[in-house]
């Protein structure tokens, strides 16, 4: 066939997972699986961490939580964070899944909800550390969390977790969230047990800064191989997908591939380096549905490889993205549905 593949490799996810659970031990891996998995596919990425024996699935809405309980095949705990509608409300209750909760009229619904359908609500409480997206503000905590206690007494809610961002623009700046961070857990735990899961840190603060670690990490990117943008590489860590196309034509200028920015290969990637079986060529031009390669050499049914690990001289999602300045999830994301996932042992 010669429509383009994402090849992806479940003995590379699950050596990355465990290489992360060995450098945030003890804090135990919440594994986002945001945006499809990154791009990835949901229904590979959650069976794949199911052997992996992954506990903790994190999703941006409820939408996304409910597909992976629908995916999953034993027990395990799924956190969906995005402020919902009353009937995804109803549907995370139903379905057993977390919600993170950062404003008090959130909380209020949720409570609500709950009480109706006659089941324990399951509330990640967001604290507003300093990036002000969503959260409640300090001032605000204390009468928070007597609400909070109010509908654990009637039976409506358990307050599982206490959360949040950090704005990682500075060490100091991520320090100073941290300490409003603990004042907020210490808060709740004078009117009640301190929730179980703490969880500040995302990928990178997880990696780098072990003392601003919870007792939960959420961490995406890092799993699928994705190192943050104009960062180091990530130490037992590689990409576990491969984006691959096939030479269709063979011109005076060189090979014709057949991927382009229909699939959602950024048509401002031309000049990238890719990999083939004869080495390191430079894509010349991006159109609609397919590429030019320059360089001869190629026959057609050949393979090229457009990102992956590095080992036919290809570059890593990260390092296009930060050729046209953003971030390596947003190479895979944007992939589209003509692009085959093929997966792999």
């Amino acid at each position: 066939m010669s429509r383009p593949e994402l090849r992806l490799s479940s003995e590379q996810f699950i050596a990355n997972i465990e290489a992360v659970r060995t450098r945030i031990s003890p804090s135990v891996l919440m594994l986002v699986m945001k945006d499809d998995a990154y791009g990835h596919g949901i229904t590979w990425a959650v069976e794949t961490a199911q052997r992996a024996g992954v506990d903790w699935f994190g999703s941006y809405d409820v939408a996304g939580g409910v597909e992976i309980r629908r995916i999953l095949q034993r027990p395990a705990d799924v956190f969906a964070w995005a402020t919902s509608t009353d009937s995804e409300i109803d549907e995370a209750l139903m379905q057993r899944i977390d919600l993170g909760v950062g404003t008090a009229e959130y909380l209020s619904r949720v409570i609500s909800r709950a009480t109706v359908l006659g089941i324990r609500a399951r509330v990640h409480l967001k604290i507003d550390t300093g990036l002000h997206r969503n959260g409640v503000l300090f001032e605000d905590w204390p009468a928070t969390i007597d609400a909070v206690r109010e509908a654990e007494e009637a039976g409506a809610l358990e307050l599982v977790g206490v959360w949040s961002h950090l704005a990682e623009a500075s060490d100091a700046e991520d320090d100073d969230a941290q300490q409003v961070f603990l004042r907020a857990i210490t808060t709740a735990a004078e009117s009640g047990p301190a929730p179980q899961w703490q969880h500040l840190t995302a990928s990178a603060a997880s990696w780098w800064r072990p003392e601003l670690r919870g007792t939960l990490s959420r961490i995406g990117a890092f799993c699928y191989g994705i190192r943050s943008a104009d960062g180091p590489e990530l130490e037992g860590v590689l990409p576990v997908a491969e984006l691959t196309a096939t030479v269709i034509d063979v011109v005076d200028e060189g090979a014709v591939i057949s991927i382009g920015s229909f699939d959602g290969l950024p048509s401002t990637l031309a000049g990238m380096p890719v990999g083939t079986e004869r080495g390191t060529r430079i894509v010349a031009s991006i159109d609609l549905t397919t590429s030019l390669v320059e360089g001869g050499g190629l026959e057609v049914g050949d393979r090229v490889w457009i990102f992956g690990t590095g080992a036919h001289g290809e570059a890593t999602a990260t390092t296009l993205a930060e050729r046209i300045d953003t971030v390596g999830e947003e190479i895979l994301t944007r992939l589209t549905a003509r692009v085959r996932r093929v997966a792999s042992e």
